[in-house]
């Protein structure tokens, strides 16, 4: 007859209950459809608010991933605000627009590389076409910073600005969909640059290695490098299903949803990967009643306090961040339509 220390014992008995519960916590189409139908009033809410309040301002918290989020949830057949939605693609255009000299001129706008970067990745999503805007900010992207092997934030907002692979990925990201063929061999010697600086540099945090995984995928890194830099990811994903933002703290949705995003886009993670399925798991028991996710700021403001229209106050920012993650991380996560 086999017999178990209490230690021991404990362990099996605690393994048994996480596993029953996982079960009982069915990942059906349905579960997550509606999870998402959840939240998506609320990040067409924060957009809005935040264009309305802010008539000059593009904002990656609040245009660019509620953008990325409502995109994708189009593309899957779940039914959004359309009219909203081409407004913050129209508002973005703009906002761009209105800078489109500076960009010539290598100069930018408030938030450099992440801010022209972050702008043309929500035109992208949403299926916005090249124009000669998009053609200024490719410039401008080309001459900002080209004598760094890669590029760099001009602010240190944790964490969606403080990480080179960041700034780095959302460069090369607008410069691989809106280059023109003109520009096309600058583009090529920077893509090679970059490169070079991402094989050879370590990541240190989450947010270091989702945008690592991502930058490597743009960039056309071997797909060796791509695989391990996945697998470097998927390795910190903690027991309950999430990740954390830095080594010690808990998880939260933020780190979580920007993993499993990456994973699935970048690093070739199915969505019924058990990996996946845990984090999707994780997300869904962090989604509050009102359908939003709240994570707390740990970075000191910099601009004037708004209400946006999205719950949480002070942590507002951060919160729809994370939403507009976890949203399209469960998108992901349903059959296509």
């Amino acid at each position: 007859m086999l017999r178990y220390s209490t230690l021991a014992l404990a362990l099996i008995i605690s393994t048994v209950c996480v596993a029953t519960g996982a079960e009982a916590k069915s990942l059906n189409p349905e579960t997550i459809r509606a999870a998402v139908e959840k939240s998506l009033p609320l990040l067409t809410a924060g957009a809005r608010g935040s264009m309305e309040k802010r008539e000059r301002c593009f904002t990656c918290h609040n245009q660019g991933l509620p953008i990325l989020a409502l995109a994708t949830a189009q593309a899957r057949g779940v039914k959004v605000d359309v009219a909203e939605l081409a407004k913050q693609v129209k508002f973005t255009a703009d906002f761009l627009e209105k800078n489109r000299t500076n960009y010539l001129a290598g100069k930018g706008q408030g938030g450099q590389a992440d801010t022209a970067g972050y702008a043309l990745w929500a035109l992208e999503n949403g299926g916005w076409k090249p124009d000669a805007t998009t053609t200024a900010v490719a410039e401008y992207l080309l001459q900002w910073q080209r004598d760094q092997p890669h590029w760099r934030p001009q602010s240190r907002r944790p964490p969606t600005e403080q990480s080179l692979f960041t700034s780095s990925y959302v460069a090369l990201r607008g410069l691989k969909t809106f280059g023109t063929p003109e520009q096309r061999e600058r583009v090529d010697r920077r893509f090679e640059q970059v490169r070079a600086w991402l094989l050879a540099t370590k990541a240190e945090d989450t947010e270091d290695r989702v945008f690592r995984l991502r930058a490597l995928h743009v960039a056309g890194a071997p797909e060796a490098e791509v695989r391990q830099a996945a697998k470097d990811l998927l390795d910190t994903q903690r027991a309950d299903g999430g990740w954390e933002q830095l080594a010690g703290m808990k998880t939260d949705a933020y780190a979580t949803a920007t993993a499993l995003v990456a994973l699935h886009q970048a690093g070739s993670v199915a969505a019924t990967e058990p990996a996946y399925q845990k984090g999707l798991t994780y997300l869904l028991n962090q989604q509050l009643p009102d359908g939003s996710w709240q994570v707390t700021s740990r970075s000191k403001p910099i601009q004037s306090y708004f209400e946006s229209g999205y719950p949480h106050g002070t942590n507002q920012f951060i919160s729809i961040s994370a939403a507009g993650w976890a949203t399209t991380a469960l998108v992901l996560a349903l059959p296509p339509r």
